[in-house]
């Protein structure tokens, strides 16, 4: 069997036509997505401080797909002086968990397990930051039902997505500017083509008004947007 041609994606990194994985990326992960999705840091900050609103004394605190733990780390030491806080990450991908763990969170345990098979504790804040797009569609409403059962009364997901425009004339105007983002990141056009080749059929986005009926199918009734940029989108959702 002949095998597949890889290419070259940016950050040393490379893949074949609808081959992305995260297993291989680890020590690059943070450099790639910050150069690859907008205000990817700051989207960390505005997490940070909306933990303000939801993380007391005693709270559980989920970091769903938490990669490399840079999100976790960042939370434990914003909420370091309320007391018996706990976090939680879960990663499926073992080389991103053993690079979380390496971190030494303050109070955080980390699961190297399938989303939907890991046990989620009641919660008061439930974090999936650029996660469920990776999620076969198929197994988004059980995901996102599973989240709103976990989390106490009143308490919150917030839910980062890359999202679809409503149709094709805004598709093609977001899409053309998020290519020129990448270039001005010193990301060739060969290395824009052949990442998004690679994402074909692994990274699958719904659009705003398909998340929105995932969070209201689940539940969940009063749900905002805390962040809109181009096609990538931050929701709060609020039991």
């Amino acid at each position: 069997m002949k095998k597949k041609r890889k290419f070259k994606v940016g950050d040393s990194l490379s893949s074949n036509t609808s081959g992305w994985s995260f297993k291989n990326i680890s020590k690059v992960f943070d450099k790639h997505v910050s150069k690859s999705v907008p205000f990817y840091n700051e989207g960390h900050q505005i997490i940070c401080e909306l933990s303000d609103f939801f993380l007391k004394k005693n709270s559980n605190c989920y970091d769903l797909g938490c990669s490399t733990g840079t999100l976790l780390k960042k939370l434990s030491e914003r909420n370091s002086l309320k007391k018996n806080i706990k976090f939680f990450g879960i990663d499926v991908e073992a080389p991103m968990v053993k690079k979380a763990k390496a971190k030494k969170i303050k109070n955080c345990k980390i699961f190297n397990n399938d989303l939907l098979k890991q046990k989620i504790k009641n919660s008061d804040l439930i974090i999936a930051y650029y996660t469920v797009q990776f999620v076969n569609p198929r197994s988004r409403q059980k995901l996102i039902n599973k989240i709103y059962k976990s989390l106490n009364w009143g308490g919150a997901l917030l839910l980062f997505e890359k999202v679809r425009a409503p149709d094709a004339r805004f598709q093609d105007i977001i899409s053309l500017m998020y290519n020129e983002f990448k270039l001005k990141n010193l990301y060739s056009p060969n290395d824009i083509i052949s990442k998004s080749r690679s994402l074909k059929g692994v990274l699958e986005p719904f659009s705003t008004q398909g998340n929105l009926d995932l969070l209201k199918r689940a539940g969940f009734k009063d749900v905002i947007t805390v962040m809109k940029h181009l096609c990538f989108e931050g929701f709060l959702a609020i039991k």
